[in-house]
């Protein structure tokens, strides 16, 4: 279950603090919250001297996010917007020789989102596609001359749709599903404008309905050809089996350029005729990404050595080596990997790098990074052995809050695991003294948890309670045996794992070990849920967006296949059946007596309500005091301002009104 966490205030919905915190005017609190910017996307100009990069400024009014694209000088950090009230910003890319700037904004006329090719000698932006479908994904030529692009197809049967004749076969879709999806295939058009081309057609697609982008067309270093990661379908359930094609850019029929199932993400060398590509390690769907590099028609791991989950790789220009983007424990690090040996950590200080890194021609790195007490701000290094440097100060006002303290904490673990997490302590923490304390698990369940700057901690921490974010087997920071162990044990062994961080945050003498609560969003939720089912510990509880029903929800999901990988087999046949209701939270509903606020998307297509329907009435019926709460969006995590808002005034609320009373009293 991925999660995706947006942050926003709510200037009407204030909790109650405790008198201890009320009194610290400068602590993290939600009106702080919208005034958070976010930057995404970096890129980095060929020759090393400018980026490009969207900031979203959160509008309360408007219940909107307002963009912009940046421009930001490298050498002095000066900025400047690129676009006005344009909606709907994505994908900058630099043309090759680094003249002109492309990008995907939504166009007034076809309500989809098009791509615009800006002058950077002066000029305006030029629309470049008036597809009907929109553009998803592109990448220049190595000339400039030409850009490939994936879009959407429209439905063949577009009339008898309009006329209801409209009766569509399911398949691998998810139950929400209100018409057959089409596929997306790879098209051309000439970057000063022009008619575009179509290259590929078929059944398969080069992008499914459950990500947020497609994986990026990639040309050849000659450009004569183009490669592209191969969906069975349009459908996310079956894209595990995903391979990589390639095609002549003048048309023809798409060869397979690498047969390995799940492969995905290539990108060519600099130099030479190599390529890289995405896989999980060995082909294992419960490993971590690889990365493999294909020279001489042979491919290799050639991220063996860490045996970790890589999130996001690119090439770095004029060596033998690629740049890695992935999790160490609690930090977000960034690694050198040679084309054989180990691969060598980058010493970025106190910064967590985000996991989309730009690398220019000369070296030099771009991304967005934060620290464990400021939010995202847009960092340069002149090369992956220089230090990083700080290029924007947009949330600098954090800087003069207080926030709680931030650390890792590690424990030894059940089964023989080192484990750790992240423990963030009450705003004006004093020594001898315990606090009531609350678990935020993370979702995925292949994520993990760090020390960077996060929101909801902050304002738990600053209501006066140590925050624990522990990692639990599936987070993938920890190497693929940490990752792969939660095969068949998708909740009893993560429990353990959680429970044995929550005894050694108690050892450390800081915890009121009759105020605790647990919480979390997607597989956090399905945690929340598993835990206050087997463990009497808890006085509250959050959960949101929960897995509650393995058996359900791989029936109505979108995503049954990863779920099998899970398992072994579908829970309806005999061989794998009992595992599957063995590890559903619902099994042992009748177990939990913490109060439990249940919170969730009503379109939720990733973990669909009728999980938290389930868990509200087999908790209402046992006598549990619960409330539920639904947001009428189509996201997995409301991604507005005032919603957004509303979910962490009610989280925090909820802890606030059962942990924040004297132990023994009735937590009502």
């Amino acid at each position: 279950m991925k999660s995706t966490w947006y942050f926003a205030y709510a200037a009407c919905c204030a909790f109650a603090l405790p008198a201890h915190a009320a009194s610290t005017a400068s602590a993290f609190q939600l009106s702080d919250l919208r005034k958070i910017v976010n930057l995404g996307e970096p890129r980095i100009s060929p020759d090393g001297k400018h980026i490009a990069v969207i900031v979203s400024t959160p509008d309360w009014k408007s219940d909107k996010s307002q963009q912009e694209l940046d421009l930001v000088d490298v050498a002095s950090g000066a900025r400047r917007a690129l676009t006005w009230k344009r909606e709907e910003i994505s994908s900058p890319r630099w043309s090759p020789d680094g003249m002109r700037l492309a990008f995907i904004a939504k166009d007034a006329e076809t309500k989809h989102g098009q791509l615009y090719v800006m002058p950077m000698d002066g000029g305006d932006a030029l629309r470049v596609t008036a597809i009907k479908r929109g553009v998803d994904a592109y990448s220049w030529s190595p000339d400039g001359k030409q850009i490939a692009f994936v879009s959407e197809d429209e439905p063949a049967n577009a009339k008898a749709i309009k006329e209801h004749d409209d009766a569509f076969q399911v398949t691998d879709n998810h139950f929400l599903t209100r018409a057959a999806l089409t596929p997306w295939h790879l098209w051309l058009v000439p970057s000063a404008g022009g008619a575009a081309k179509r290259l590929t057609h078929g059944d398969y697609s080069l992008q499914t309905d459950q990500q947020d982008n497609a994986p990026i067309p990639v040309w050849s270093r000659d450009g004569r050809s183009i490669a592209f990661t191969r969906f069975p379908g349009a459908y996310w359930g079956p894209s595990f089996h995903s391979v990589i094609a390639t095609m002549d850019a003048g048309g023809g029929e798409p060869r397979t350029l690498v047969p390995a199932e799940g492969a995905m993400n290539a990108a060519y060398a600099p130099d030479g005729d190599g390529f890289a590509f995405m896989r999980p390690r060995g082909g294992d769907q419960n490993n971590g990404n690889a990365v493999y590099v294909t020279a001489n028609g042979k491919s290799r791991d050639v991220t063996g050595t860490l045996a970790r989950n890589v999130d996001s790789y690119v090439w770095l220009p004029h060596r033998k080596s690629l740049l890695l983007a992935g999790g160490e424990g609690t930090r977000s690090v960034l690694w050198e990997q040679p084309l054989s040996g180990a691969a060598k950590k980058l010493d970025l200080g106190e910064v967590e790098a985000g996991t989309d890194v730009s690398v220019s021609k000369t070296g030099a790195l771009a991304f967005v990074g934060s620290t464990p007490t400021h939010p995202g701000e847009l960092y340069a290094m002149d090369s992956p052995d220089a230090k990083p440097r700080r290029l924007t100060d947009l949330n600098t006002f954090v800087d003069s809050l207080a926030l709680g303290r931030t650390e890792s904490i590690e424990w030894p673990g059940p089964d023989g695991f080192r484990e750790d997490g992240v423990l963030t302590y009450p705003v004006g923490y004093r020594r001898g003294q315990t606090y009531p304390l609350v678990l935020v698990i993370h979702g995925g369940p292949e994520e993990s948890s760090t020390v960077k700057f996060a929101p909801l901690p902050q304002l738990l921490a600053a209501a006066g309670f140590v925050v624990f974010q522990p990692n639990y087997r599936g987070s993938n920071n920890l190497g693929d045996a940490y990752q792969h162990a939660i095969l068949r044990d998708t909740g009893a062994g993560p429990g353990k794992d959680v429970m044995a961080g929550v005894d050694a945050v108690e050892k450390l003498g800081i915890v009121d070990t009759q105020r605790i609560g647990v919480s979390g969003w997607s597989y956090g939720g399905y945690m929340t849920t598993w835990l206050t089912g087997h463990y009497p510990v808890w006085k509250a509880a959050v959960s949101g967006a929960a897995l509650t029903d393995w058996v359900m929800d791989y029936t109505v999901s979108y995503y049954q296949t990863g779920d099998t990988y899970f398992f072994g087999g579908s829970p309806w046949v005999a061989k794998y059946r009992d595992i599957w209701r063995q590890q559903s939270p619902i099994t042992y509903a009748h177990n939990v007596t913490a109060p439990t606020l249940i919170m969730g998307d009503v379109g939720d297509p990733n973990v669909p309500l009728l999980n938290s329907y389930e868990w509200y009435h087999a908790l209402r019926d046992n006598g549990v005091p619960v409330e539920f709460y639904a947001y009428p969006v189509d996201t997995h995590f409301p991604k507005d301002i005032v919603r957004t808002t509303d979910v962490y005034r009610r989280w925090v609320g909820w802890m606030s009104q059962h942990l924040q009373r004297a132990p023994g009293a009735n937590p009502g």
